[in-house]
């Protein structure tokens, strides 16, 4: 079975990131327009992936400084499952 999406947290010296691969790459602009509703998040970005075994793409979003990125991943996690159950039923 494979899942609509997996995230990860990526420490950067400059800015600790949270990065979403989705299962269909068509689906990255809606995501991104879907995810830039939180206020905590600073930006989000479609990028090409240049890690090894990851898909071609990936949404690449930016906290805003003293946010607590392990709490953030745990609720971008939570809305996009609704998100994407949402849309299956839809």
């Amino acid at each position: 079975m494979q899942f609509p999406f997996r995230s990860e947290i990526r420490n950067s010296p400059c800015h600790p990131t949270i990065k979403i691969y989705l299962s269909d790459e068509s689906l990255d602009d809606k995501v991104r327009d879907y995810l830039i509703r939180f206020n905590e998040i600073e930006s989000i970005e479609i990028r090409e992936s240049v890690e090894r075994n990851r898909a071609d793409e990936n949404i690449t979003i930016f906290l805003k400084n003293d946010v607590d990125i392990m709490k953030m991943k745990s609720t971008i996690d939570s809305s996009l499952w609704w998100y994407f159950e949402k849309e299956v039923v839809d």
